[in-house]
């Protein structure tokens, strides 16, 4: 049935005038009220499922949340909608009514986060209480109406054979990441938005020793390892008044006063990483944590970078780099496949900067990978 806007929008500011739910007869009488005349049932629950959609979950998006399948939903504008069911980003049917009905999802969204989204602040970045990662950006930053980011965590957590089932890693590189953990050498997974680093971090997490205690430390919960004893501590943004905010940095400090047997920064971003190297530098054996980057090669250029921004000089970072990260392992990413591209060892060269040396790679066809100069280096860590 074909709503009229105009009368949708008188009947929604009515309602919102009463505290309580839009119950099917508040909406009857609010149309009474605002459309003239009695209205049909049809036209009663049609009107009390277009509010129910605003008020309730994530309106017309909720049914992609609740596919296992889904792990992203992104809003460009009302008419255009996509999400990725793990195979690219698809065109969906779904259309909302108007600009103004992207915005009011947006903001009530954000709402129960305690994160301001107004045009005083028009862009938000947030984990909702079920864990979807929320981030809305409105108008005049986003020219074109409000876009909206939800990013859906699996709800499941894989463990290795079951990602050399799906393609992600073949049984030689598998092999060779579970003695990577059994080693107890520090390693950072990187790779582009969306290539699987968080999957694959937790399900070789998931391969701890029993007794050993996990730390997590993340911007908002993502790992879920499949292992008895973790503990997880999680960041926290300043609120509408600015106060408040928790860091990642202050965290990773807070931990090693924690008993950690090993230290876990989910998402590698800012000043945590000289916190971080800090640790693995002073006994916390097997840390590791995600870190974005284009290659396992230019992992030491990104923690450079990451690095001067808390002040820390590049000879000092790379001192630090030699002696607490020793593997750097690299996720790609094409429209149909999660795959691990390649392993590097990280060893100081005779310039005394650390380098990443390819030690295997994997073409995601092949039922092996290529061992690269570095891999006897590798082979000598994981024995």
């Amino acid at each position: 049935m074909n709503l009229d806007p105009a009368l949708l929008d008188r009947v929604r500011a009515r309602l919102s005038l009463d505290a309580g739910a839009p119950t099917p007869g508040r909406v009857a009488a609010a149309l009474r009220d605002e459309g003239g005349g009695l209205r049909g049932d049809l036209e009663v629950l049609a009107v009390l499922r277009a509010l129910q959609s605003e008020i309730v979950g994530a309106g017309p998006l909720e049914p992609f949340l609740a596919d296992p399948r889904v792990t992203d939903v992104l809003v460009n504008s009302p008419e255009e909608v996509w999400v990725d069911r793990g195979e690219g980003l698809e065109r969906a049917a779904v259309r909302f009514p108007d600009e103004a009905a992207v915005r009011r999802l947006a903001v009530r969204l954000a709402a129960p986060t305690g994160r301001r989204l107004d045009d005083a602040q028009p862009w938000v970045d947030a984990r909702l209480p079920h864990g979807v990662r929320l981030h809305a950006v409105l108008p005049p930053v986003a020219p074109g109406g409000t876009c909206l980011s939800l990013r859906v965590p699996r709800r499941k957590v894989f463990d290795l054979e079951e990602l050399i089932a799906v393609g992600t890693v073949p049984a030689e590189g598998a092999a060779l990441l579970q003695r990577l953990v059994g080693s107890r050498q520090p390693f950072l997974v990187s790779g582009g938005t969306g290539t699987g680093k968080t999957t694959l971090l937790s399900a070789l997490l998931s391969l701890v020793d029993v007794r050993d205690r996990i730390l997590l430390i993340e911007d908002s919960a993502e790992l879920a390892p499949a292992h008895p004893h973790v503990l997880r501590l999680e960041a926290r943004p300043a609120n509408a008044e600015g106060a408040g905010e928790i860091s990642l940095r202050a965290l990773v400090r807070e931990s090693l006063r924690m008993r950690p047997d090993r230290v876990v920064v989910g998402e590698v971003r800012g000043g945590e990483v000289v916190d971080l190297l800090a640790a693995l530098n002073t006994g916390h054996e097997g840390g590791c944590g995600t870190l974005h980057a284009n290659s396992a090669r230019d992992v030491p250029a990104r923690l450079e970078a990451l690095a001067a921004v808390a002040g820390l000089s590049r000879e000092a970072l790379h001192s630090q780099l030699a002696s607490g990260l020793r593997v750097a392992v690299h996720l790609s990413r094409t429209a149909s496949l999660r795959r691990v591209a390649e392993i590097c060892v990280l060893q100081r060269g005779a310039d005394g900067y650390v380098q990443a040396v390819p030690a295997w790679s994997w073409d995601g066809t092949s039922s092996k990978g290529v061992h690269e100069d570095g891999f006897p280096a590798l082979a000598a860590l994981v024995a």
